[in-house]
């Protein structure tokens, strides 16, 4: 699985004209799914996303946790995360999960993150067009693949 992360001072999804999330103050993530994935990616990431000391202190210091922050999430599913652009100019997509396998795995994701973070989360919709607007917030974003924990 590999995220992208991006705190956010406020983000918005909207599909067919309707907003379908919003949040002020937290993060929004994008989800990349492969066919290998499985709940211990899942839980690995989760408990980096929830731990992630990512928002400033009363000193303007990036010392505090989404946890601690109190921030919102939105997830957002976006296959295109595992574009390999290695051969010519065409992206290929041959690493992204299919809906069969990448739907049951997403839907784990955001069960899991509202557990280990302990609150409702917003998110997209698997497969729609969506439009997402954000303001990052920093700008601070970060990529985390669980297949390379760094």
């Amino acid at each position: 699985m590999r995220i992208v992360i991006q705190r956010v001072s406020e983000a918005s999804v909207t599909i067919d004209n309707s907003e379908v999330a919003a949040i002020q103050k937290g993060l929004l993530i994008l989800l990349g799914i492969e066919n290998e994935d499985t709940q211990e990616d899942i839980d690995w990431l989760c408990n980096k996303i929830t731990n992630l000391r990512i928002f400033p202190d009363e000193d303007g210091m990036m010392n505090i946790s989404l946890k601690a922050s109190e921030g919102e999430v939105i997830l957002v599913s976006q296959f295109t995360l595992h574009a390999s652009t290695k051969k010519g100019n065409r992206p290929s997509y041959i690493r992204a999960a299919k809906p069969d396998i990448a739907i049951p795995l997403y839907e784990a994701f955001i069960k899991t993150l509202k557990t280990t973070l302990g609150k409702f989360i917003q998110t997209g919709e698997f497969g729609a067009d969506m439009k997402v607007h954000l303001v990052n917030d920093g700008p601070v974003t970060i990529i985390i693949d669980s297949k390379n924990k760094e």
